[in-house]
């Protein structure tokens, strides 16, 4: 479905301080992943604050947010900080955004802000998208979600998106919902990057998320779900480029602790 080059990313759930998390950028940009990611908050700290020492401590890796919470913020002071962290880092920031996800209102509530229905986050998100795209140093835009409007959104003004996918998506399902993507997005399709967040790479599958995803993670490899990457690493590079070429997935990343586990496959097919 593409030949985009295949990208490769890891999200870094939980650090403990900014040291940590220079650490494991540094390792990441040694291995070849082309970008480190961190969900907000990141174990209650403010992402974009804890991504300048990704910015300070790695000269080729790109670093974002996946996804900085709209809600949570002052959509100038946003602004800024995206455009400071793309000037200061030579364009290296790839600014995920979202409209907050299930639990947000406890966090959003501790910040003194309110989230608003999903209409009218949406139309918050809307207008933050607007305000940095009169930008000239504007960053990378990845949008991720499920609803019709949230892609309607994101079909008109993202450069990568990615779906929410169930734990037990199967190709079959993920088929069914990129070609509805393709649709809302009309003649940008072929413009946008997909992206597929792992919930875990291997042979030694885990079991400590199982209470997270409600599901086992070795039932969901053994089902054939999107959402797992099995196998040694011929069958993991097998699989990615068959999900490039049928589903039109170009850019894979995966939870922080799978990096290394993950490396042989950024090897192999990095950059191809």
């Amino acid at each position: 479905m593409t030949d985009r080059p295949f990208r490769f990313g890891i999200v870094a759930g939980q650090v403990p301080d900014v040291a940590a998390l220079a650490k494991l950028a540094g390792r990441a940009e040694e291995l070849g992943f082309d970008t480190l990611l961190t969900p907000d908050p990141v174990s209650e700290h403010d992402p974009l604050a804890l991504l300048a020492g990704v910015a300070a401590t790695t000269t080729r890796l790109h670093f974002g947010t996946f996804v900085l919470a709209e809600s949570f913020r002052d959509h100038k002071n946003t602004v800024w900080q995206a455009r400071t962290l793309t000037r200061l880092s030579g364009g290296r920031l790839e600014l995920g955004l979202g409209a907050g996800r299930p639990g947000s209102e406890a966090w959003a509530a501790k910040l003194g802000r309110q989230l608003g229905t999903p209409g009218e986050r949406i139309a918050r998100l809307a207008e933050l998208i607007a305000q940095l795209k009169q930008d000239e140093d504007r960053p990378r835009l990845l949008m991720g979600g499920a609803g019709p409007k949230l892609l309607g959104l994101a079909a008109r003004e993202a450069d990568t998106v990615t779906f929410t996918w169930k734990p037990a998506t199967t190709e079959d399902e993920a088929q069914a919902i990129v070609d509805r993507f393709k649709d809302i997005a009309a003649e940008r399709f072929g413009e946008i990057e997909l992206n597929i967040n792992l919930i875990a790479a291997g042979q030694d599958l885990p079991t400590q998320v199982q209470p997270f995803i409600g599901a086992s993670v070795a039932d969901l490899a053994a089902s054939g779900a999107v959402t797992v990457l099995a196998g040694t690493t011929e069958q993991m590079v097998e699989t990615v480029r068959r999900q490039r070429e049928r589903l039109g997935i170009s850019y894979f990343t995966v939870n922080s602790f799978y990096l290394e586990k993950f490396a042989p496959v950024v090897a192999e097919l990095k950059g191809t």
